[in-house]
C-alpha cells in the first residue's frame, strides 16, 4: 500500500504517518510535508525523487505531474497498470491532502490581494478531486479528524474499506466545493460585485429530534466550519437537546438582546418577543421583561446580553422556562439552575464571534431569498420631530429603546414602552397582524394602565390616522415611526390634535 501526503495543516501528521509506516504503508510526500516527516526519522520518498522533476514557480507546481496523477487516477485494470508501467509510475492507494488556509488568510485584517491569490491552492485541490473521483480504489483524507478512521480500517482489513472510501470521497468533494466558494466570496467582496451562481456552504452540526412538528425531519447546519459546532455557535451546559422551535426562538431572542448595551433581558415565545427590558442590574431587567406579559412568558426562552447571576435566577422564581441563552452564568447561578432539569442553558462566550453574518436566507418554493441583515438605522441622526409637541430627553430615551425593540417584533409591529426608576421596558407588544390598527389595540390591551404617558414605536408608517387615535385613547404621549405614508399630513394632524409628540425616522424595519 502506498500513500501520498501533502498537507498544510500538520495536526497529528507525524503520529499518523508513523502509524502508516508501522502498517507497511510506503510514504510519498511533497515539500514541507516531506521535510517534517524526514526530520521525525520516517522513511519518505519525495515527490521530486519520484517524478524526477523539481518544484518550479516557487512551489506553485509540485504534484501536477503524470507520475502522481496517473498513480492516483489509475483503475485496477490491466490497461491502466500497463500505462503506469510504461512511465514507471507507482499505484497510489491513499491521498492525504489538506489545502492552503485561504479562509484564514483572507480573514486577516490587512491581507493583500496578492497574499490571498498565493493562498489559492491548485495542486492540492487537483489531488483531492482525483482521489475522490477514483474512490473505488483510492482513499482520500482531507481532514485530520479522519486519521483514526483510516488507521482503524487499515489495521483491521489491511486497507481502507469501500464504505469508508465512499464517505471520505463525499467529504472531499464537499471540502473542495466549500474552498471554491470561499474564494468566490472573497473576490466578490473586493470587486463589490455579485455572482450569477451562488454556492452556499453549510456544515452539519447535528440531526434534530424533529422539525417544527413531530412528523417533520430537521437538521442543524452551521455557516462556518471552524469547529464551533454548538447551537448558535454556543455550548449547551445542561438539559436535553434543543429542538427546531427552541433554536428559532433562541435566535430571535439572542439577536434582540445583543442590540442593547445595558444589561438586557429578552423573553420570546413562538418567535415573538413578549418582554424586553434594560436596567443597570440584570435582575431588574428580568423582572420588568417578565412583568410586560407574564402569561406569555410561561414556557418561553430567555436571552441575556450579560452574564446571568444568582439574583436574576432568584427573580425567575418557579417560572417554567424552556431555555436561557447568555454569554455566561456565574457558578452560583448554574448551581441554582441545575435543579431545573428541563431548562436548557446555552452559553455563548464570545457574542461578537457569533453575531449574524452579512446575509440571511429564507427558502421559498423552488428558490431561496437572500438579503443583508437588518442591523438597525443606517443614520440614527436622521430622526426628525414632525409635531407641535416636542419629546423631552426622557421621552427620546424611551423612544430609542422602543424603536430598537420594535425591530424584533413581527410586522405589523407595535411596541409600547416606558421608563420607570431607570428601567426601560416594553409594557405592550402587538405584531403579526394583517393591519396595523389591530396591532395597536393588542399592544394597548396588554399594556393596560401602563400605556398612560408611555411611548409607542411602529416598525412601518401608519397608513391611516386610526392607529394614532387608538394610541391617544390609552394615553400614549410620544410615537416613533418611519413616516412616508400618503396620508402623513393626516397622521401628523391626528397626533397634534391629541397632543402627542411624533418622530419620523425615515427607516422601515419590517420583519415578516
Amino acid at each position: 500500500m502506498r500513500a501520498l501526503l501533502s498537507v498544510s495543516d500538520k495536526t497529528r501528521l507525524i503520529e499518523f504517518a508513523r502509524s502508516l509506516h508501522q502498517h507497511n504503508v510506503e510514504l510519498i510526500a511533497s515539500g514541507g510535508t516531506a521535510r517534517v516527516l524526514q526530520h521525525a526519522g520516517l522513511p519518505v520518498i519525495t515527490v521530486e525523487q519520484l517524478t524526477g522533476s523539481p518544484e518550479i514557480l516557487e512551489g506553485r507546481v509540485k504534484t501536477l505531474h503524470p507520475m502522481i496523477h496517473g498513480g492516483i487516477l489509475a483503475r485496477d485494470t490491466e490497461e491502466d497498470r500497463a500505462d503506469l508501467a510504461r512511465i514507471g509510475a507507482p499505484m497510489i492507494d491513499l491521498v492525504v491532502v489538506n489545502l492552503y488556509p485561504f479562509q484564514k488568510t483572507v480573514a486577516q485584517r490587512y491581507v493583500t490581494l496578492q497574499d490571498a491569490i498565493e493562498h489559492i491552492d491548485i495542486g492540492g485541490v487537483a489531488l483531492i478531486r482525483a482521489a475522490a473521483k477514483n474512490y473505488t480504489r483510492v482513499a482520500v483524507v482531507c481532514d485530520p479528524c479522519d486519521y483514526d478512521l483510516v488507521l482503524k480500517d487499515i489495521a483491521k482489513n489491511g486497507g481502507v474499506s469501500l464504505e469508508t472510501r465512499e464517505v471520505l470521497a463525499l467529504k472531499a468533494f464537499a471540502h473542495t466545493a466549500a474552498y471554491d466558494a470561499a474564494i468566490r466570496d472573497y473576490l466578490m467582496g473586493i470587486q463589490s460585485s455579485d455572482s450569477p451562481i451562488y454556492t452556499l456552504t453549510l456544515h452539519k452540526v447535528q440531526d434534530l429530534r424533529y422539525g417544527e412538528n413531530p412528523h417533520q425531519k430537521a437538521t442543524l447546519f452551521s455557516v462556518n466550519g471552524n469547529g464551533c459546532a454548538g447551537p448558535l455557535g454556543g455550548r449547551l451546559l445542561q438539559g436535553k437537546e434543543l429542538s427546531y422551535n427552541n433554536l428559532l426562538d433562541l435566535d430571535a431572542a439572542w439577536r434582540a438582546a445583543l442590540q442593547f448595551e445595558q444589561p438586557t433581558i429578552v423573553i420570546v415565545k413562538h418567535l415573538s418577543p413578549c418582554g424586553i427590558a434594560c436596567a443597570d442590574e440584570l435582575h431588574k431587567a428580568y423582572t420588568a421583561a417578565f412583568n410586560a406579559d407574564p402569561i406569555s412568558a410561561f414556557g418561553g426562552v430567555i436571552a441575556s446580553n450579560w452574564e446571568v447571576d444568582a439574583a436574576t435566577v432568584k427573580a425567575m422564581g418557579d417560572l417554567f422556562i424552556e431555555c436561557i441563552v447568555a454569554p455566561g452564568f456565574t457558578d452560583e447561578a448554574k448551581a441554582m439552575l441545575s435543579h431545573r432539569k428541563n431548562c436548557r442553558l446555552l452559553e455563548i462566550e464570545d457574542p461578537a464571534a457569533t453575531t449574524a453574518p452579512a446575509y440571511e436566507y429564507r427558502s421559498i418554493t423552488g428558490g431561496l431569498l437572500r438579503q443583508t441583515v437588518d442591523r438597525g438605522d443606517p443614520d440614527p441622526a436622521s430622526w426628525r420631530v414632525v409635531t407641535r409637541a416636542q419629546p423631552g430627553e426622557d421621552d427620546l430615551r424611551a423612544l430609542r429603546f422602543a424603536w430598537k425593540a420594535c425591530q424584533h417584533v413581527r410586522s405589523n409591529a407595535i411596541v409600547i414602552a416606558r421608563e420607570s426608576r431607570g428601567v426601560l421596558a416594553t409594557v405592550g407588544i402587538g405584531g403579526g397582524q394583517p393591519n396595523r390598527v389591530d396591532s395597536v389595540k393588542i399592544a394597548a390591551k396588554r399594556a393596560g394602565r401602563r400605556a398612560k404617558n408611555a411611548v409607542l414605536a411602529s416598525d412601518a408608517f401608519f397608513p391611516f390616522p386610526d392607529g394614532i387615535r387608538e394610541a391617544a385613547k390609552v394615553g400614549v404621549k410620544a410615537i416613533v415611526q418611519p413616516g412616508g405614508a400618503m396620508r402623513d399630513a393626516e397622521i401628523i394632524a391626528a397626533a397634534d390634535e391629541a397632543g402627542i409628540a411624533m418622530v419620523f425616522t425615515g427607516v422601515r424595519h419590517f420583519r415578516h
